[in-house]
């Protein structure tokens, strides 16, 4: 490996002074949301091209130099975390909306644009880019392509590999693979942008995309209620989905350790519902006629209650008490307050979920005695959140994973819904992946990054 002089200069030719950052540029910045850690990488690169990321990564493939993506710095699981024989490379000066096309509904992006951007961008044109989460303001596209990002609306629009119609990456020896596609349909052989959706940044860098927008709706109806009982949960959202016409947007479920948290003391969040009942429901449903929406959200709310599987609800009436539902859902930093918090993301059947949950608090309490724990999560697409405190010692996290993953083993539940494994969940890859589907995620590897300088260590185990 080169001196750190000499690869500054060589960088220095391909980005100008102003796309490096060394010394306390680098060491001032957290590695990721809600943690005290820094970057502790030798510099950081900022490419402000395709072409640029490409030039560097080609010196770093040359000179066998590890590198580690950064995008928005949002992720949870450890997989922007950095060393001291590390370069970042970071694509925040790649941040140009270039092309909206509203007849075709697509939008060219590079990758360090922030959601909210396009969030932005889009409804200035009438339409939507349905992808959402708490972090869209600071997180990039790039980086929840990398991890397939899931949020608000999977359960009708997918998750972010069902967004992306194209898109351009840069290999680890600095090839440009483009495919930047802009059709629905194009069965033309492999679709090659799966390689790059979800692998973390493992096989290669996302510089540009190509993402599906869609028809910005109309009216948007959100419900709040009170659910007694966990049997009740899927009866629910099998009746509204189908009183509702196929609106159903969101179908997000707090338990009452979450929601009394939130709302228990009144300042920041009026609870829409009393904070006496086990489960909670944020519901939301969007369509094209005001009055036939609101109408058929309140016929199906009446329906569930007549059907005694809600205690109450409460029908937003205004934009404003709509975003206050969902600031209550969104209000996950709150949870982690209480320090260390370790935060998961896990996905399974919505059958197994009640019982799951049920073990997961049995072995906390058989490990810990007393503990803390908030549940909430996208029930609707089987993904349920866990955020869990057991007092003051930071070396509590591996058994509380432990707690956490191991009953997804009999059960053939995810130990990630939408977060990624990055370093934090390697260790618990063979609970929900077989031993020839990681040999073939090796095989993949070797194929497109055979010395394994692309976040080194993350996901699995790589020898070169």
């Amino acid at each position: 490996m080169r001196s750190l002089d000499t690869q500054i200069s060589e960088f220095q030719g391909i980005v100008g002074n102003s796309g490096i950052l060394q010394g306390d540029d680098v060491s001032n910045r957290s590695e990721r949301i809600w943690t005290d850690e820094t970057v502790q990488a030798r510099a950081i690169i900022r490419p402000r091209s395709t072409q640029q990321l490409s030039d560097v990564l080609r010196l770093c493939y040359e000179r066998d130099q590890p590198v580690v993506i950064h995008g928005g710095l949002t992720g949870l699981v450890d997989g922007a975390r950095t060393t001291n024989t590390d370069i970042v490379v970071s694509t925040e000066l790649m941040n140009e909306i270039e092309f909206i096309d509203p007849i075709a509904r697509t939008m060219t992006v590079q990758a360090g644009v922030k959601l909210q951007q396009i969030h932005e961008a889009a409804e200035s044109e009438g339409l939507l880019f349905p992808l959402d989460l708490g972090a869209r303001g600071s997180c990039s596209i790039g980086g929840n392509i990398a991890t397939n990002a899931g949020g608000n609306r999977v359960i009708r629009y997918g998750m972010t590999r069902d967004m992306v119609l194209g898109l351009e990456a840069v290999l680890a020896d600095g090839t440009i693979m483009s495919s930047m596609n802009d059709m629905i349909k194009n069965n033309a052989g492999y679709d090659l942008k799966h390689l790059f959706v979800g692998t973390e940044g493992s096989l290669g860098v996302v510089t540009r995309a190509v993402l599906r927008l869609r028809e910005l709706p109309l009216t948007d109806e959100a419900v709040f209620m009170s659910v007694d009982e966990f049997d009740n949960l899927p009866k629910i959202l099998k009746r509204m989905d189908q009183r509702l016409g196929g609106t159903l947007t969101s179908f997000e479920v707090m338990w009452n350790d979450y929601y009394s948290l939130i709302c228990d003391d009144g300042t920041e969040h009026t609870p829409p519902v009393s904070i006496n009942h086990p489960y909670y429901v944020l519901l939301e449903a969007w369509g094209g006629d005001s009055k036939l929406d609101h109408a058929r959200m309140e016929a199906a709310v009446e329906s569930v209650y007549q059907e005694h599987l809600i205690s109450e609800a409460a029908i937003a009436q205004s934009s404003t008490q709509r975003n206050a539902f969902w600031a209550i859902r969104d209000d996950v930093e709150k949870c982690m307050t209480i320090k260390p918090t370790f935060v998961f993301d896990v996905s399974l059947r919505i059958g197994d979920m009640e019982a799951y949950v049920v073990e997961v608090n049995r072995r906390l309490t058989e490990r810990f005695g007393t503990y803390r724990i908030f549940t909430f999560g996208h029930l609707g697409d089987g993904n349920l959140h866990f955020a869990i405190n057991t007092g003051t010692d930071p070396d509590d996290q591996l058994p509380v994973e432990r707690c956490v993953y191991e009953p997804l083993r009999s059960i053939n539940g995810s130990i990630s819904a939408e977060h990624g494994i990055g370093l934090e969940k390697k260790e618990f890859l063979d609970i929900s992946r077989n031993e020839i589907e990681i040999d073939l995620m090796r095989t993949l590897k070797k194929s497109l990054d055979p010395k394994g300088i692309l976040n080194p260590g993350k996901i699995f185990e790589f020898t070169v």
